[in-house]
């Protein structure tokens, strides 16, 4: 395929992915997405990702646009992307969360790397159970809420965590907390967290229950308090789960629609309850923490965890404003993010995009070629085109990445 055969826009049609936290009606209520079978519809993916792969409206049909890619690459993602990254380096997403996400960490790209090395020389299996590292890359993530989105995002600060356990006074804990606390004293707040962390996440037994009886009995009776009704609302979904003590060691926070947050490597976070739109690296790595049934490393995820606070002022991630474009800069070139009001945008393409119409219809046009894209449609506009015109009549998400 040739930069003349490529079409500037090609409307896409999406995946839905339906885990079973994901919810039943948030795709229908926001966008008229259907759900004839009633089933939970978790994530809507828009990309070439092999598990969940868009098709895109090419010459009078619909052809995968992993295939579309393969086929002319240095037109459809640009040369500089090939070069750096060889796919589409990024995932975009409607999530719908109606239950909560386990506590993730993802690794760095370095830790990607390694770790991936070290387990396909091991021979293990890319669906085995305690299969860590399915690929040698990172998955930074940014969210932008389209409805309150809870959350949890990085460590409290010490005190704060003392704090509270204080608070909550755990008998059958007290020990770990005195350590805790000493550690801090000393200025050896992040050893001191790791050992904690560690140990919460070993509990067994009648230690296990007992604490977590008495958390979850102080938590009952505090319920007008964010921390504590989460736990309440937690222990119904995931009983005698050690993860029930994260709202007390992560920050809490419910985004209002239109905030975002970037979720860093290394750093432990869940999503709890909410819509938004997400857009994360192409990786599958993920290390869990708590809240889920499944395969946890201990090891492998205190490696992979910086244990330093996250301060309440950089949990949201603020936008830099262009106009009333919202521009949301994250550290990686793994992905960009941009928020464009309903109005005319001239826009120029230095990689691949994708164009998500949150709350209205949109044109794009460039030349005599013209797409329209309905509210909870998407576009993908290839690098090749260049520039071209949007004309909103609400809010349109743009994605792409940094070459």
């Amino acid at each position: 395929m040739s930069c003349r055969d490529l079409p500037s826009f090609l409307l896409m049609k999406n995946p839905i992915q339906g885990y079973e936290w994901g919810s039943r009606d948030a795709l229908t209520t926001l966008f008229g997405i259907p759900n004839p079978d009633g089933n939970p519809q978790a994530e809507l993916w828009m990309g070439a990702h092999p598990n969940g792969c868009s098709e895109v409206s090419l010459a009078g049909g619909a052809q995968k646009l992993s295939v579309v890619i393969e086929a002319a690459p240095s037109a459809v993602l640009g040369e500089a992307t090939v070069a750096r990254f060889g796919s589409l380096p990024f995932l975009f997403k409607v999530l719908c969360a109606e239950k909560a996400l386990s506590i993730q960490v993802h690794p760095s790209k370095s830790q990607a790397e390694a770790g991936f090395a070290k387990e396909e020389a091991a021979g293990i299996s890319p669906k085995a159970s305690n299969r860590n590292y399915k690929d040698p890359n990172h998955k930074p993530e940014l969210v932008f809420a389209l409805t309150p989105y809870q959350a949890m995002n990085g460590f409290r600060t010490i005190p704060a965590i003392l704090a509270l356990f204080e608070r909550v006074k755990l008998a059958a804990i007290a020990d770990l907390v005195a350590a805790l606390a000493a550690a801090h004293a000393a200025d050896q707040g992040e050893a001191g967290l790791q050992h904690f962390f560690h140990q919460l996440l070993v509990l067994e037994g009648a230690r296990k229950e007992a604490a977590l009886a008495g958390l979850l009995s102080y938590a009952a009776a505090h319920q007008d308090e964010e921390t504590f009704a989460l736990i309440t609302s937690l222990t119904a979904q995931y009983p005698g789960d050690v993860g029930l003590f994260s709202p007390l060691l992560l920050n809490v926070v419910t985004l209002k629609p239109g905030q975002a947050m970037f979720l860093d490597a290394c750093t432990p976070h869940a999503y709890v309850r909410g819509t938004g739109l997400e857009i994360m690296a192409n990786s599958d790595n993920v290390l869990r923490a708590g809240l889920t049934p499944k395969y946890i490393d201990v090891a492998e995820l205190l490696d992979c965890t910086r244990f330093v606070a996250k301060p309440d002022d950089q949990i949201l991630l603020a936008p830099r404003l262009d106009g009333a474009v919202l521009h949301f800069e994250v550290p990686v070139p793994d992905f960009t993010f941009s928020v464009y009001p309903a109005g005319g945008h001239q826009l120029i393409t230095t990689s691949a995009e994708i164009l998500f119409a949150i709350d209205g219809s949109a044109t794009l046009k460039r030349g005599d070629e013209t797409l329209r894209i309905e509210k909870g449609q998407s576009a993908f506009v290839p690098a090749a085109t260049d520039s071209y015109h949007l004309l909103a009549e609400g809010r349109v998400a743009r994605a792409g990445n940094r070459s």
